[in-house]
């Protein structure tokens, strides 16, 4: 039992992760204390739309630096709590992403290790019986730089205390509740849901790196029938736009 909620939370860990770097095209994250991402700050008031704040939170991850990423590179270290457990399993965590390739590996000795790539088209993984991921192109920070496509909606969600909401959905119905802070239009948080199960992000420390906000510390929480379960990250070295060699995303033999 404890190996498949291990893997279930090496599985998350990387759904989340790279959800959190957004295809390689931007990234955001919550600060304790003001960053600049280069690009013209857009006021809220309690009379923006929905589509506004989305437009906002485009430009609070830094614009057109944030659309235009070629790759990043995030290595760090990670604490996965199974479910119903206050006592922390600790590894490490590296993730690659270009374009719409990524490649994910945890390693947390003795529980659990696990790889994953997706070369654009094909998805692997190294635990058994552990299904492909969805495209995360689907949930996630990925949508906002979907929001003005045909297809796309944005509508609005209940505000709570000094944030305010906005939901995006694609064309097939996948959603994505964001919650962005009312002063500075920076993503806090964001959820969505899938065949019943709520997966949930949180930035808690970023800093800018080439105009982009990077989550430096950053959490996920993932509501399974065994309960919640939650994964915590810290990165320690960011890469934005260095050559990624197509081996990289290449499936282990």
């Amino acid at each position: 039992m404890k190996n498949r909620v291990m893997k279930s939370l090496a599985v998350s860990a990387i759904i989340f992760c790279f959800a959190l770097s957004a295809l390689a095209q931007g990234e955001n994250s919550k600060s304790a204390t003001p960053a600049s991402s280069g690009s013209p700050a857009t006021t809220i008031t309690a009379a923006s739309t929905p589509i506004e704040l989305a437009h906002a939170a485009l430009a609070a991850q830094g614009g057109e630096k944030f659309k235009n990423l070629k790759s990043l590179v995030l290595i760090g270290s990670v604490n996965l709590y199974a479910p119903n457990s206050t006592q922390s399993v600790p590894g490490q965590f590296a993730m690659v992403v270009a374009g719409e390739r990524f490649r994910m590996d945890v390693n947390a000795p003795p529980v659990i290790s696990f790889k994953q790539v997706y070369d654009g088209h094909n998805s692997y993984n190294s635990l058994p019986n552990v299904p492909p991921l969805p495209s995360p192109s689907t949930f996630g920070l990925p949508l906002l730089l979907k929001v003005d496509q045909p297809g796309y909606t944005v509508t609005a969600v209940p505000d709570k205390k000094k944030q305010r909401g906005f939901k995006v959905t694609d064309p097939d119905g996948n959603s994505t509740d964001f919650y962005i802070d009312a002063t500075t239009a920076q993503v806090l948080n964001y959820t969505t849901q899938r065949n019943g199960v709520t997966f949930a992000v949180e930035a808690k420390k970023f800093k800018e790196v080439e105009g982009v906000l990077v989550a430096y510390n950053f959490s996920w929480r993932l509501e399974m029938t065994q309960g919640a379960a939650f994964a915590e990250y810290t990165v320690k070295d960011v890469k934005l736009n260095q050559p990624v060699s197509d081996d990289v995303f290449a499936a282990p033999n």
